[in-house]
């Protein structure tokens, strides 16, 4: 663990197994160090759920939420689902020190699949919460932030529906548009990255992000 690490972040570690402990074995519970995007979770339990464990990055949707900037109050019993099927009731705390400044997440992500299957079989019904921003939808998780990296751009791709090579540069600056509101050029090297896979230089990437903040 980093010598560095914020206090208030070391006094919510013991939680993270005491939470998990609490509610089970389908229970995961994660903590995020904001300022390492790329290596975010300082401490995680049940992290069989996501496939994560200390040191992977931050997710698709925690990369969106810090680029946002909309801290004012967590975010509750929102839904998940897991790249290999699981269904999740998901929550994320904002963790502020002294000053109101953020400096972590606590996530919490319950799998409710099997919860889910019983409640198809007595109701022949589900439902859990009503529809959100936050709906359902394939989370992008992974245990090392290449994985992260490569999952979000990947996704973002495939919603434009052609190969690369057919991409015009107008689409390619929506593209950036769209994964810098993902959060993603919080990944150190996500530049790079983008830059390889959309087939133009880094200092492309660069114009287009400027040309998409103008109004930001």
């Amino acid at each position: 663990m980093s010598k560095d690490l914020h206090p208030l972040l070391k006094g919510i570690i013991p939680l993270v197994e005491g939470i998990a402990n609490t509610f089970g074995k389908n229970c995961e519970v994660v903590l995020h160090d904001i300022r390492n995007p790329q290596s975010s979770v300082i401490a995680i339990a049940n992290g069989h759920i996501t496939g994560r464990s200390i040191g992977s990055p931050m997710t698709e949707y925690g990369l969106a939420t810090l680029r946002s900037g909309q801290f004012d109050k967590p975010i509750v019993n929102y839904r998940k689902k897991t790249k290999d099927g699981k269904l999740l009731k998901s929550s994320s705390l904002f963790i502020k020190d002294e000053n109101g400044k953020l400096i972590g997440f606590l996530c919490i992500n319950y799998d409710i699949s099997e919860l889910t299957i019983a409640r198809n079989i007595i109701n022949n019904l589900t439902n859990i919460i009503e529809e959100t921003d936050f709906s359902e939808e394939d989370e992008s998780f992974g245990n090392t932030v290449n994985e992260m990296l490569s999952s979000i751009v990947n996704k973002t791709l495939e919603s434009v529906g052609k190969p690369v090579a057919f991409i015009s540069k107008e689409e390619k600056v929506n593209i950036v548009q769209m994964l810098d509101e993902k959060g993603v050029f919080l990944i150190k090297g996500a530049i790079d990255y983008v830059a390889k896979v959309l087939c133009v230089s880094r200092y492309t990437v660069y114009n287009y992000l400027d040309e998409t903040r103008v109004n930001d």
